[in-house]
């Protein structure tokens, strides 16, 4: 009875450590709302300037889906504000997207929206 209970306590103490594992590393990405209180849009401007971004990290791009959609694209996409077939476009005005490391790029595709500003650069550490 006794080994019982000491490989029972090993079990709660092995689980305990994994579940404070588990939320130290959720803990560590930062969600971060894509123009802030503003949204996506023409306001988004330098909005990603100054800010630190991590692989995990969750860009959450808040916008009406009538007037805006995501579009991640490459950098020549980005620098030309045009998408080719392949690119990922997102439409639901409540788009999350974890970034993996390296540089992301963001359009919004409806014409003259990127030319006027409705565009990111988020490079990932």
């Amino acid at each position: 009875m006794y080994s019982q209970g000491r490989s029972s306590a090993m079990r709660t103490a092995v689980s305990a450590i994994l579940i404070v594992f588990l939320l130290s590393v959720q803990a560590q990405a930062a969600r971060y709302d894509v123009g802030g209180s503003s949204g996506w849009g023409f306001s988004t401007g330098n909005w990603a300037s100054g800010k630190n971004f991590k692989a995990g990290d969750i860009l959450i791009f808040n916008y009406d889906p009538s007037l805006h959609n995501v579009v991640e694209v490459d950098a020549n996409g980005y620098k030309g504000c045009s998408s080719s077939a392949k690119a990922k476009t997102y439409s639901s005005g409540k788009d999350r997207i974890k970034l993996v490391k390296g540089k992301h790029y963001f359009i919004c595709s409806f014409a003259g929206h990127c030319g006027g500003g409705v565009k990111i650069e988020v490079n990932a550490l």
